[in-house]
């Protein structure tokens, strides 16, 4: 596991907060020289730390998502080379995950309506090596760390006690 000291983590923080910030701004962030966060960012990237740099559709994006993680175990005798390489051809898999346990992949899967849902997950259980599929539907979102998204039920504290 890479080491990781407390600018590292300023950095990293930073960056899930906002990935376009500044190597300015980031310095400030971090108590940072520009050269050194430009280093320490390089650094990061080289050791796979950060792997890339990405957007997120803000509330501008109206279309219907139907999110959904789906658990698939595998028959026996085959695994994950038998199964992924399917999976990752499939747009909708944004995610996917080797679990330890009765569950041996879990799948993050976003989609416009229950109607292609139940298509994917029709695909999904037709890939060579699999043995089940469960879906678990998200009704919301209460909060996502890795994003900094809170949902709307959450009110701010105040100090009006």
């Amino acid at each position: 596991m890479t080491e990781l000291d407390e600018k590292d983590r300023l950095l990293i923080a930073a960056l899930r907060k906002d990935s376009r910030q500044s190597l300015v701004a980031l310095a400030r962030h971090a108590g940072l020289s520009r050269s050194a966060t430009h280093e320490r960012l390089r650094r990061l990237e080289a050791k796979g730390v950060v792997a890339g740099y990405t957007i997120r559709l803000g509330q501008e994006d109206k279309s219907p998502v139907v999110r959904a993680l789906v658990a698939v175990a595998f028959q026996p005798g085959k695994n994950c080379d038998h199964v992924v390489p399917h999976l990752s051809g499939m747009p909708h898999v944004v995610s996917c995950w080797s679990l330890a346990g009765a569950t041996d992949l879990m799948l993050l899967v976003e989609c416009e309506s229950n109607g292609e849902l139940d298509t994917i997950r029709r695909k999904i259980a037709t890939i060579p090596g699999v043995a089940t599929v469960q879906t678990h539907v998200t009704l919301r979102t209460h909060f996502d760390q890795q994003h900094q998204i809170r949902c709307a039920c959450e009110r701010p504290a105040t100090d009006d006690m």
